[in-house]
């Protein structure tokens, strides 16, 4: 198995939690409300921002941002594990969904929801 899959992070993180008896706060509640309130701090990096001043983050602020990346990567892990579901499985079954829903002759450089097509 490689050394930096998700299998490997999720066995570290819930060793982690373990370690510290923390898995009884890590409900998939609990930790649905957690990583909503890390794309909360994502998203503060990001306001006030121009596109192209979004695209040119300084080293600092890059290093913050991926944080905060970090943050919600490891509650998606731990909400994932809780539930047993495999998410690079549900990530690829999304992915072929909306292949379908957004076929790319006809949705090509237009970022409408699909029911407006």
């Amino acid at each position: 198995m490689q050394k930096d899959s998700l299998e490997a992070l999720n066995r570290r993180l819930k060793n982690f939690a373990r370690e510290r008896d923390w898995e009884q706060f890590h409900s998939p509640k609990n930790l649905s409300m957690a990583l909503i309130a890390e794309c909360a701090e994502l998203v503060e990096h990001f306001q006030w921002l121009s596109e192209a001043q979004s695209q040119a983050l300084s080293i600092e602020k890059k290093e913050q941002v991926a944080l905060e990346l970090a943050d919600i990567l490891i509650y998606l892990v731990r909400i994932a594990e809780r539930l047993d579901i495999d998410l690079l499985a549900a990530a690829n079954q999304k992915v072929a969904i909306n292949e379908q829903r957004y076929p790319a002759a006809k949705v090509y450089g237009d970022a409408r929801r699909a029911d407006e097509y």
